[in-house]
């Protein structure tokens, strides 16, 4: 079963409460998105890890529920 956009957000911003999250359907089907991630606690963090942190608040969805995620992430 898809994962709604707006459980996506939920989760991201639970785990990462400063963040703006703006999440896109990139092909309309509920299984494929973009998400853009804006938090000033990735100040500093290599790349890498800031992806492994909105990674880690999706709670292992990513490959069952979420099938496909597009992750743009930034500190401001």
């Amino acid at each position: 079963m898809p994962m709604a956009a707006m459980e996506i957000e939920r989760l991201i911003r639970e785990a990462i409460p400063d963040a703006e999250v703006t999440i896109t359907d990139l092909a309309g089907d509920g299984d494929h998105y973009a998400a853009r991630v804006v938090s000033p606690t990735f100040e500093g963090m290599p790349r890498v890890r800031q992806h492994q942190r909105v990674y880690a608040a999706l709670g292992g969805r990513m490959g069952g529920e979420l099938h496909a995620l597009q992750l743009e992430t930034a500190a401001r």
